[in-house]
């Protein structure tokens, strides 16, 4: 059920975004991970599967950098959800590229972990590079928190590969 949620909040996100534009690039992530990576008693260290939606179009050049909007979502092998939205820089290095993120989202724990409150923040730091016209293969590393906001802040690291196309 809380799968097909996802499915469907994402799918009507991008269906929204084309009704807006004349032309549709889309660049549509998949990744799959361990959450809790880093769990010391490894009952709440599972699996999880994503997906992110970015729109090539929006990126924008600040002084910092590139920057564009992330839209995405995850659920656990705990039937955990996480669905967030955010932003993610982009940084070039010969064939390698560097893309920060922090999205602030909606937790669920599911059958899984308690992380104190529904409004957690997502830090994220993906390395990844082309391997085909545009596609991209990348592993990422990211933390989710309250900042404290909720009654408990435990916290949880992943890790994920992530595939990338943009069409």
């Amino acid at each position: 059920m809380k799968f097909k949620f996802l499915i469907v909040f994402l799918t009507c996100l991008s269906l929204s975004q084309s009704l807006f534009a004349e032309e549709v690039k889309n660049d549509i992530s998949f990744y799959t991970g361990t959450f809790d990576v880093i769990d010391k008693e490894g009952d709440d260290k599972t699996s999880l599967f994503g997906i992110e939606h970015k729109n090539p179009d929006l990126f924008r050049d600040t002084f910092l950098g590139q920057f564009k909007p992330i839209t995405g979502g995850f659920i656990t092998g705990n039937s955990s959800i996480y669905l967030y939205t955010g932003i993610e820089g982009q940084y070039e290095i010969g064939p390698i590229k560097i893309l920060p993120s922090f999205s602030p989202g909606y937790y669920e724990k599911g059958d899984g972990k308690d992380l104190g409150s529904v409004l957690e923040f997502k830090s994220e730091i993906k390395i990844g590079f082309d391997i085909f016209e545009n596609s991209k293969l990348s592993y990422s590393y990211s933390h989710i928190s309250n900042n404290d906001w909720g009654d408990t802040n435990p916290g949880t690291d992943n890790q994920q590969i992530t595939f990338s196309k943009n069409f």
